[in-house]
């Protein structure tokens, strides 16, 4: 085929991809239109008013940062100062983001566009091109570099340019923007030096990965290395200099050859030398989210049909195995069936969006559902929430991607519901995040209390989102829909893939058949909006109106997840209320007659009460089995013996019966074990070793203790407080690997703190057993049994003679 066929050939698909998705968009309104709509219309009045207010934020937060903080990264909200790399206080990786390259401004540069103020913007990139530089002896992060910088200067540059033709104003501009996005991309080249091709985690702005903190670089994200492909593409289309579209795609196809054969999973943490999975967790979270974003953006923006079969091969495999109705809880991508979490964590809100951008749209409704109760229960989203929709983890960094699939949504379907999503959304970050010098990150949406904490995001995507929200698209200067939105919502123009560097090629029938590339308009039964979310109503409360079983339902049958199940057991006159600490997940169930929509149910309900208390007692011996304990003499001299509660672990042997190791207690140093060695490794030989959780995995801790000749491991929480008395029994998981042959158990913070106190008051080391808590309890008795038999001995009186 000729280059000038196959460039037509290419524009043809896109157009047709153009055709198709706009084809979905008008069923989805056409549907919309059809059905009831009980949320009330938003007056265009409301929305314009909506609109500016989005607008007042914009500026509230911009002009806190360029008075306060500018030429700094990141505004700091509280001290009302900015965020310098090496001035301020270290927050660890964190920081990986910040390179004293202006990041916050640079981030915003488009948005200023967006909302009109091309004085500002014109303002804002004189500043750039004068006074940022990337010279600097700074370790960075590849992807947020990449994503924050790169994609900032590449869409300010395109923009500025689209000023000139358009709005006959920044004439002075000469492509500088687009200069030091490449010399900015030359910096980040060297990380992408490994034997497969994906890319380091971090790289220092001047030496590349020479710098000797890098020298044990191993390890990154599935995101990380899988969220380059758009910017790096759209680099070298528009400076000819085809080297980072090489790279980017490589690194691509390195992943997708990591993809396990028979689930179509990834994993989210791998080796870039080797390619192995360290963590084998697969969902759409944390770790992994922008990687499927940008396999299927990748398809529209560069026209390469293959990453269209990339995309739907993992989101077939997503939804069959990730999706439980609403929810996305992670598996292991080698074990799908099985779960590897018991929550979710709030990056996954941008997956409704990519649903919708690839058609998806009941799944996207559904989801988004379930995450608007979630925000409404808690008033922000927390960072991780469980399965029972309580706090995992508490903090709130103004995240954007729920407003970002809020957006989405409402383009795609004309659902005021979406407007008055995104008012909530607006009028929270008003009430509980504006302070006077911008916006604060929430530290625990329990408490409202703040963090020093702005991140570029905020300004870049969060407030973005919701100006477009309430924007009318012939109100804009730009048409969005000429233009594809990177992960952090810059524009990059479809006619990219008019430049050079083509990257279409025909369906590969070796890799792909033809399944792959099919990709559907919604279904048109009468469903979209509002049918969809209707049954979803208070599916966190279970207040829902009442919808006749067609059986009973057992508690052996009952998930907290299904919806009809809540529903059902709220007919029946049960109500949930938390116990403690939210944060434990816990529930007490209450039935009562009068609750119960009928006197049937309500029998129903007590049946189900007297199942459930079976069902427990149950699984209580259950876990009872799997409880081990950590055994030590209560003193030096004393026979007597106390017990600890201890988890197990799924990637170590198994204490049953009589078993049990026996050894000295000794702890690791380092605390943590995440080096290659240990400073104390021949003391550690034949001895009980402890580990403290975190900075790596538990399977990686045991290892470690193997390698140094230790008889078990102790791994003890890094959570104050946490206790085995009031949280659910902890079970440590591996990695698919079964090279582990000493026993590892996990011991709460109070637990630990207990054995640590018998260790600094004892003169000698302090001896332990490790062994099953049933088998301790039944040593204990036996004991006790020998004891009481050896005393009833001793008072038996003499026979007389």
């Amino acid at each position: 085929m000729s280059t000038t066929s196959s460039e037509s050939f290419v524009r043809g698909q896109r157009l047709m991809l153009i055709f198709l998705v706009a084809m979905c968009i008008v069923v989805a309104c056409v549907l919309s239109t059809e059905t009831t709509m009980p949320t009330q219309n938003m007056s265009n009045k409301e929305r314009a008013e909506l609109r500016e207010e989005a607008r007042d934020m914009f500026y509230h937060a911009y002009n806190a940062y360029m008075q306060n903080a500018y030429p700094a990264d990141e505004l700091m909200p509280l001290s009302c100062k900015g965020r310098y790399r090496g001035v301020t206080p270290s927050r660890g990786d964190m920081d990986d983001i910040l390179g004293n390259f202006s990041m916050t401004l640079v981030d915003t540069l488009d948005t200023l566009v967006l909302l009109g103020d091309f004085t500002e913007f014109d303002h804002a990139v004189k500043l750039v091109i004068r006074e940022v530089q990337f010279d600097s002896d700074i370790i960075v992060s590849v992807f947020e570099t990449n994503i924050r910088m790169v994609g900032g200067l590449l869409s300010a540059h395109i923009l500025a340019e689209y000023l000139q033709k358009h709005a006959d104003t920044m004439h002075w501009y000469k492509g500088e923007l687009l200069e030091m996005s490449r010399e900015l991309g030359y910096r980040l080249l060297p990380a992408f030096n490994t034997s497969t091709g994906i890319p380091h985690a971090r790289v220092n702005l001047r030496l590349g990965m020479k710098d000797p903190m890098l020298k044990k670089s191993r390890e990154t994200c599935t995101a990380c290395a899988g969220t380059i492909l758009l910017e790096f593409a759209a680099l070298s289309r528009l400076t000819g200099d085809p080297i980072f579209e090489v790279r980017a795609h490589a690194a691509m196809d390195a992943l997708w050859k990591l993809r396990h054969r028979g689930s179509d999973l990834m994993g989210t943490v791998l080796n870039v030398h080797s390619g192995d999975w360290v963590r084998r967790d697969s969902g759409v979270g944390a770790g992994i989210d922008s990687y499927y974003e940008y396999l299927f953006k990748s398809y529209v923006l560069l026209g390469d049909d293959k990453y269209l079969a990339r995309f739907n091969r993992h989101y077939n495999a997503v939804m069959k195995y990730v999706s439980e109705g609403p929810m996305l809880l992670d598996v292991l991508m080698h074990r799908p069936h099985a779960k590897s979490k018991n929550f979710m964590d709030s990056l996954l809100a941008f997956w409704p969006g990519l649903q919708v951008l690839s058609g998806d749209l009941k799944p996207a409704v559904q989801t988004h559902e379930m995450l608007y109760q979630v925000m409404q229960m808690h008033t922000f989203i927390p960072e991780a929430f469980t399965v029972d929709f309580q706090i995992h983890w508490g903090q709130h960094p103004l995240r954007p991607e729920f407003i970002e699939s809020t957006y989405f949504l409402y383009r795609a379907t004309g659902d005021h519901h979406y407007l008055q999503v995104g008012k909530k959304a607006l009028k929270t970050l008003q009430q509980h995040a504006k302070v006077s010098c911008g916006y604060a990150a929430v530290n625990d949406v329990r408490t409202g209390k703040h963090e020093d904490r702005m991140d570029s995001f905020v300004l870049s995507e969060t407030i973005k989102y919701l100006f477009l929200l309430f924007s009318d698209p012939q109100d804009l200067i730009i048409n969005v829909d000429e233009f594809v939105f990177t992960t952090e919502a810059h524009l990059l123009p479809l006619s990219i893939a008019q430049l050079g560097n083509a990257t279409f090629s025909f369906r590969q029938t070796d890799e792909h058949n033809v399944l792959d590339f099919m990709r559907t308009c919604p279904s048109s039964n009468r469903l979209f909006p509002e049918k969809v979310r209707k049954p979803l109503r208070n599916f966190i409360t279970g207040s829902c109106p009442r919808t006749t079983a067609g059986k009973r339902l057992s508690a052996l049958d009952f998930q907290a997840s299904n919806a009809d199940h809540l529903r059902a057991v709220y007919d029946m006159g049960i109500t949930m209320v938390s116990v403690g600490d939210r944060s434990q997940g816990k529930v007490r169930l209450f039935h009562s007659f009068y609750n119960a929509k009928s006197h049937e149910e309500g029998e129903m309900g007590l049946q189900f009460m007297q199942e459930m208390l079976e069902l427990t007692k149950m699984q209580s011996i259950n876990q009872l089995a799997q409880l081990q304990a950590v055994a030590y003499a209560t003193d030096e001299n004393s026979q007597d013996w106390i017990a600890l509660m201890a988890g197990p672990s799924h990637f170590s042997p198994e204490l049953t019966g009589d078993q049990f190791v026996e050894g000295d207690v000794i702890l690791a140093k380092p605390l943590r074990a995440c080096d290659e060695s240990l400073e104390n490794a021949e003391e550690a030989k034949g001895k009980v070793l402890v580990a403290e959780r975190g900075d790596c995995t538990f399977v990686s801790k045991a290892r470690l203790a193997q390698k140094v000749g230790a008889a078990a491991l102790i791994v003890c929480d890094n959570v104050p407080g946490s206790s085995g008395e009031t949280q659910p029994m902890f079970a440590m998981s591996g990695d698919g690997k079964d090279d582990v042959l000493i026993p590892v158990v996990f011991m709460y913070s109070m637990e630990f703190g207990k054995l640590s106190a018998v260790m600094q008051r004892r003169k000698q080391p302090l001896r332990v057993r490790v062994m099953q808590m049933v088998e301790f309890k039944r040593w204990q008795l036996a004991k006790e049994q020998r004891q009481n038999q050896t005393a009833s001995v001793a008072q038996k009186p003499e026979k007389e003679l």
